[in-house]
C-alpha cells in the first residue's frame, strides 16, 4: 500500500463510519479484529508522519490445547466433561431448557467460573491428607501424577485443621493446572537458552510439565492450580450449595480463583461472562470461557447426567480468536473422485499458536458467498479452535488494494482434461478418472487403505514415485508389479520390498465389502459396501443389477444408486474389476449368499444395530470380529449415543461401560459375543 496522506485520510473517515455503526446504530459492519487492526495502522502512520496528525482523528477520540508410559489410576467417580456453547444466546436456551426440565423450581442461582486453558486434574484427599492425582484421562482411569502434583506450592499437602471446621473423611477435588503468562514466558526463555523446543502456548506448557516422568523437572517449572469442582464425597458436613463449597475448600487451604461470581439469574450470568471477556487480557494467565453451573447440589442431583457431560454445566467459550491476512492467490486441488477443491494462499499468520498460509474454500458457493477475490483483505479464525477458515472479506480495503476476480478452470490442473461443473453440490469435476495422475493416486491410496484391501507398507511417498515411473496407472498394475522394478525407486531397500510384495499377495484374500468399497465408488463408503454385499453377495448379481433393485439395499438411495448402476455401466471400470478377479492376480473371497436367501437367526441379534466396542478383546482380534459383525449387517460406532444398541465389553472396559449403564443399553460379553458369532 501507498501510505500517502490520501490513504491516511481515508483510514480515519473509514474508522469514524465504523464508529457510527457500532455506537449509534448498535450494528457493527465489520468484526472487532478489524477495526482493531485498522485503528492500530492509523496510530502507527499518525507516530510515523507527526505533521498528518487531527484533532478529529479517530485515535484522538475517546471510545472506539491417555499417556501410556503412566500407571493408571481409577477416579472414585467419573470425570466427566462439559458440554460447550459458543454464543450467549445460547446460554439462554440452556437456561430456558433446565426450567422445563426443574418444573416446581421457581428460581436457578448459578455459580460461574473462568473456564482455564490448562489440564484438568482430581486430587485425593483421605481424612485431610492429599494421597493420589490423575488426569481426566477416559473419565474413568486417569494417568497418575502424584508426585508431579506434590510438587506443586500451592496445592497443600494436607488441609488447614480449624476449630470450626471439619472435612470428609474422603474428598476428590477437582481443578485445573495452569500456567500464568509471565511464568510461562520465563520458561520458554529458559528453553531456549537451553537450545531446547520451546512451548507454543501455556496451555502445553502446562501439560507438558505435568507430564514429566522426572518430577524434578516438574518441581522447576511455576504451575498454578485452581479448584472448581468435586467428585467422591465420603463422611463430614459438606455444603449443599456449590459456591459454599468452594469457600469452604478456601478455608481447608485450596487455591479457588477470586473470578469466581455468585449469580442470582440469567441476566447476571450475561454480565459476568461480558466482564470476563473485558478482563480477559489482563488476567495474567489463558482462558478460553466461562463455566456455568446449578449452585444447589440438590437440583444438579434432580438434573444428573448425560453420557458425557452433567445436565447442570457448561461452558460457555468466547468466540474463536481472529487474525487479519491477504489472499494471493487461490489454487484447486483434485481429489480421488475428481472433485476440485480451491484452497485460498494467504499472507502466512500466526493463529492460536498454529501457523496457517492455506485456507480452504470449500466449493464454488463458498467463494461466492463471501464475494471473494485475490488481493482481498480477509479475516482468519479457527473453527472450534482448529479448522483455518475465512469468515470475512473486508471490502472497505479494496478502495486501496488491487483486486482481481477469482478464475475458475476449464481444464484440470493436473490432466488438462475439460472440467464439468456439477451445479446442484456447487463443485467443478474432472470426469477423467485413472487418466488424471491426482486422480490416480488418492484412488491407489483408497485401493490399499486398511478398510478397503489393507495392502500394508505401501504410503503415498511410494504411490507417487509407482505412478511417476509410470508403473502404476490402475489398482490391478499393483498385483504385477516385481522386486526388480520397486528396488530401482528412491529409498526403497529388499526389506521394504519383501513387505510389500507379502501384503500385496495377502491382500487377495478379503471380503466382498472390503473389494467393493475398495473400488472407490463415488459416495459409496463402508456402510453401503458392506449391505450391497450382502444384499447382493456376488459381484455378477451386483454388476447387473438395476436402479430399482439397489434401491431396495439398506441405506441406499436414489442417488447413490445412480453412482452405483453408472459405475458398472463404464466399460473401463468393468475391465479393471474382471483383472482384478482373474486367474492372473486371483483376488478372492467366500461367497456370501444373497440377503434373501439367509435364513440364521442371528440376523435377529446383529442385523441393523449400532454397535460400540469398549476394552480389549482376548479370543480374536477386534478387527475380525467387526469385520464379521458387518458380515450380518451391524453398523460399528466409535462412540455411545442415544442410537446405540449394543455395547460390547472386553477386558479393562472404560468410560463406555458407564455411559452405557446409565443409558440402559444393552451389554453384552465378549464370550457370549463369540458363541453367537460362533468363532472360538
Amino acid at each position: 500500500m501507498n501510505f500517502n496522506k490520501e490513504y491516511i485520510d481515508w483510514l480515519r473517515k473509514l474508522l469514524l463510519r465504523w464508529n457510527y455503526f457500532y455506537y449509534i446504530n448498535n450494528n457493527p459492519e465489520v468484526s472487532d479484529v478489524v477495526y482493531d487492526n485498522t485503528m492500530k495502522e492509523l496510530c502507527d502512520l499518525e507516530n510515523k508522519y507527526l505533521g498528518c496528525v487531527s484533532v478529529r482523528s479517530p485515535t484522538q477520540l475517546i471510545g472506539g490445547t491417555l499417556n501410556t508410559t503412566f500407571k493408571k489410576l481409577r477416579h472414585l467417580s467419573p470425570m466427566l466433561s462439559l458440554d460447550n456453547i459458543f454464543e450467549k444466546s445460547e446460554f439462554l436456551s440452556f437456561d430456558k431448557r433446565l426450567r422445563v426440565m426443574l418444573v416446581d423450581e421457581v428460581r436457578i442461582s448459578y455459580c460461574c467460573e473462568l473456564k482455564l486453558d490448562g489440564l484438568a486434574v482430581n486430587l485425593v484427599y483421605k481424612n485431610g491428607v492429599f494421597v493420589s492425582a490423575a488426569t481426566r484421562g477416559d473419565g474413568i482411569y486417569g494417568e497418575d501424577i502424584t508426585s508431579n502434583v506434590r510438587t506443586i506450592s500451592t496445592i497443600p499437602s494436607k488441609f488447614k485443621i480449624t476449630n470450626n471446621i471439619s472435612f470428609p473423611d474422603i474428598l476428590e477435588i477437582r481443578g485445573e493446572v495452569f500456567m500464568l503468562d509471565i511464568d510461562f514466558i520465563a520458561l520458554n526463555e529458559y528453553l531456549i537458552k537451553q537450545g531446547k523446543k520451546s512451548f507454543s502456548n501455556s496451555r502445553n506448557a502446562a501439560s507438558g510439565s505435568l507430564r514429566q516422568l522426572n518430577s524434578a523437572i516438574t518441581a522447576k517449572r511455576q504451575l498454578s492450580f485452581f479448584c472448581y469442582g468435586f467428585g467422591c464425597v465420603q463422611g463430614g458436613n459438606f455444603p449443599k450449595q456449590h459456591w459454599d463449597r468452594l469457600q469452604y475448600c478456601k478455608f481447608l487451604g485450596m487455591p479457588v480463583s477470586d473470578y469466581t461470581r455468585l449469580c442470582q439469574n440469567s441476566g447476571e450470568v450475561l454480565q459476568y461472562y461480558n466482564d470476563v471477556q473485558k478482563m480477559r487480557s489482563v488476567l495474567g494467565f489463558r482462558i478460553d470461557g466461562v463455566v456455568i453451573k446449578v449452585n444447589d447440589i440438590s437440583l444438579q442431583k434432580k438434573l444428573g447426567y448425560s453420557f458425557k457431560a452433567p445436565r447442570w454445566a457448561i461452558a460457555c467459550k468466547f468466540p474463536s480468536k481472529q487474525k487479519i491476512s491477504k489472499l494471493y492467490s487461490v489454487d484447486f486441488q483434485v481429489g480421488r473422485t475428481g472433485i476440485l477443491t480451491p484452497v485460498a494462499r494467504i499472507e502466512q499468520v500466526l493463529l492460536s499458536g498454529v501457523k496457517i498460509s492455506n485456507v480452504s474454500l470449500y466449493n464454488i458457493n463458498e467463494i461466492q458467498r463471501l464475494d471473494l477475490m485475490i488481493g482481498d483483505i480477509v479475516v482468519i479464525c479457527r473453527i472450534g479452535d482448529v479448522i483455518p477458515r475465512i469468515i470475512e472479506v473486508v471490502k472497505s480495503y479494496r478502495k486501496f488494494n488491487v483486486v482481481q476476480p477469482i478464475k475458475f478452470p476449464n481444464y484440470c490442473p493436473v490432466c488438462n482434461t475439460k472440467i464439468y461443473r456439477v451445479v446442484q453440490q456447487a463443485v467443478l469435476r474432472c470426469h477423467a478418472g485413472l487418466f488424471c495422475s491426482a486422480q490416480r493416486k488418492r484412488s491407489i491410496q483408497h485401493f490399499a487403505a486398511r478398510k478397503a484391501m489393507n495392502i500394508v507398507g505401501l504410503g503415498s511417498s511410494l504411490i507417487d514415485q509407482l505412478i511417476e515411473n509410470r508403473l502404476v496407472y490402475t489398482p490391478a498394475d499393483l498385483f504385477y508389479l516385481n522386486e526388480s522394478q520397486l528396488l530401482n525407486l528412491n529409498n526403497v531397500g529388499i526389506k521394504v520390498v519383501s513387505n510389500l510384495l507379502r501384503s500385496l499377495n495377502r491382500a487377495k484374500c478379503t471380503t466382498f465389502s472390503r473389494f467393493l468399497y475398495s473400488l472407490g465408488i463415488y459416495k459409496v463408503g463402508i456402510v453401503h459396501a458392506i449391505n450391497l454385499a450382502i444384499f447382493y453377495g456376488t459381484m455378477d448379481r451386483l454388476v447387473n443389477a438395476d436402479i430399482a433393485s439397489l434401491m431396495r439395499v439398506q441405506n441406499i438411495g436414489r442417488v447413490v444408486a445412480g453412482y452405483v448402476y453408472r459405475f458398472f455401466r463404464e466399460q473401463y471400470n468393468l475391465k479393471i474389476v474382471k483383472e482384478l478377479l482373474s486367474s492372473s492376480i486371483g483376488i478372492y473371497w467366500l461367497e456370501v449368499a444373497p440377503l434373501s436367501l439367509h435364513t440364521n437367526n442371528i440376523h435377529s441379534v446383529f442385523f441393523g444395530k449400532n454397535i460400540v466396542f469398549t476394552g480389549s478383546l482376548s479370543i480374536c482380534s477386534r478387527r475380525d470380529v467387526e469385520d464379521k459383525l458387518l458380515l450380518f449387517g451391524a453398523q460399528i460406532h466409535n462412540n455411545i449415543s442415544s442410537k446405540t444398541d449394543l455395547l460390547i465389553v472386553g477386558q479393562s472396559a472404560g468410560s463406555k461401560l458407564q455411559k452405557a449403564i446409565q443409558m440402559n443399553i444393552k451389554i453384552m460379553e465378549e464370550m457370549e459375543l463369540l458363541n453367537l458369532l460362533k468363532i472360538n
